[in-house]
């Protein structure tokens, strides 16, 4: 041993020269600081991408937060709802011409006394398509105000909503602007007198599917997705949970454990597309569930989202120290009592954030619910699991697939939606995980 001990000095007083060479402490100095420079420079470059990337969705986006509207006073002119015996019937209502009343309404407001046909046609051009929906619901609650002269905020057309962010060029020669010089005007002088104002888009909360922009929104998407995450989180975490602490505390170690676990590990890496398939084959094919449901769409990504709260949960399960297993099972628990009673209660924050991120992972998810149908027209926003619906990452890519310039701002704002969501959830884990976590 001494022999040992006075070789390895008489080796390291050797070295002593070379290790303290000034050119050799000098080269190394200087690769530790290259070394530093390039991870600072690959952590900057990163950012700026982030950067970049978050500018362009926001300066893209911020303007689907806000939506043209006309403040009008609309004479509900009883000749328009032809009265029966009975008064004037629901169907009268439903049918009666809205889109004439806002125009002449319209006409007032711009001081035409006898408009052109021309000009009718001009006027209609800068009207929403669904300038009739608040008016008939209205009146639908309220049937007393047929003959009254009402006020109403009702949507301006999408051309009329660009032009007034900066989306139309005005320079551009009139034969190729989708608003004749005519129309500028009119839009700049209703703008003047504040008839026409740009105001918060609660649109794009309450509004189904549209063709036309200034009426879309994402109230379908919105709930489908509420619908999906909520399916998975009663199926995906319990079943998830139960198969992992199985696999953890109680099952034997053998051949078909080890197939088991290589199996989990290999689904966390497919790609979504093939739960896609899957689920199209099996719940729709098979089952005959209802194409563009959420609960099809719940499931679909049930089936992507368990692996990853599997694998979560055996982590947080394999952190708990063994002495506190073996301190329950000394003092004569069983081994159920000291998995629900000591085991998973201190597993609980890696749980919970490995559930969280299963279900972020799942709410980005688009591809698996193409494959589902899940890119429906739908309007009405779904009353249950099993009637039609959307999800957000597939109204973006609707959206991002549409001709209209005002899709392009609707694309950019339903993202930054989606975006706030995954923040809120990713930041919900990290609460979580500092709230209950314990030092050991």
């Amino acid at each position: 041993m001494q022999q040992a001990n006075a070789t390895v000095q008489a080796a390291a007083a050797a070295d002593a020269p070379r290790l303290n060479d000034p050119a050799r402490l000098k080269s190394r100095y200087a690769a530790e600081a290259r070394f530093r420079a390039y991870g600072m420079a690959a952590l900057l470059t990163a950012l700026g991408f982030l950067v970049v990337l978050f500018t362009t969705i926001i300066s893209n986006g911020w303007s689907a937060f806000l939506q043209s509207h006309y403040k009008l006073e609309v004479f509900l002119d009883p000749a328009e709802f032809p009265a029966n015996g009975s008064g004037v019937s629901e169907q009268a209502i439903r049918s009666a011409d809205y889109e004439k009343l806002a125009r002449t309404a319209l006409e007032k407001s711009l001081g035409l006394g006898n408009a052109s046909k021309v000009e009718r046609r001009e006027l209609r051009g800068l009207l929403s398509r669904s300038v009739d929906v608040p008016m008939r619901n209205a009146v639908l609650a309220d049937p007393s105000l047929i003959g009254k002269t009402v006020p109403f905020w009702l949507l301006a057309h999408g051309n009329v909503d660009a032009l007034l962010k900066g989306a139309i060029d005005r320079k551009i020669p009139e034969e190729r602007r989708q608003l004749n010089n005519r129309q500028v005007g009119w839009v700049d002088k209703l703008h003047g007198e504040g008839v026409l104002a740009k105001r918060f888009n609660t649109g794009l909360f309450t509004f189904g599917a549209s063709s036309q922009p200034e009426s879309a929104g994402l109230a379908v998407a919105l709930i489908g997705s509420f619908l999906m995450m909520l399916t998975v989180a009663l199926l995906a975490v319990p079943l998830g949970v139960a198969a992992a602490a199985y696999l953890e505390e109680f099952a034997p170690k053998n051949f078909w454990t080890d197939l088991i676990e290589v199996n989990i590990n290999n689904l966390a890496a497919v790609p979504s597309i093939v739960f896609g398939l899957l689920g199209l084959a099996v719940f729709i094919n098979f089952f005959g569930l209802p194409r563009s449901a959420a609960m099809v769409g719940g499931l679909v990504l049930t089936l992507q989202a368990l692996p990853i709260v599997i694998i979560a949960t055996r982590a947080a399960i394999r952190a708990v120290p063994p002495s506190i297993r073996e301190a329950a099972l000394g003092v004569g628990a069983s081994k159920m009592q000291t998995l629900f009673h000591h085991t998973l209660p201190l597993a609980f924050p890696g749980i919970m954030t490995g559930m969280i991120i299963a279900l972020v992972h799942a709410l980005g998810e688009s591809a698996p619910l193409l494959m589902i149908g899940m890119v429906a027209f739908v309007v009405d926003v779904p009353g249950s699991a099993f009637e039609p619906a959307t999800a957000l990452p597939v109204q973006i890519y609707m959206w991002a697939t549409s001709a209209e310039r005002g899709f392009v701002e609707r694309t950019a704002g339903a993202t930054i939606v989606l975006l706030m969501f995954l923040f809120l959830m990713n930041a919900t884990a990290v609460y979580l995980r500092r709230k209950f976590e314990r030092k050991w």
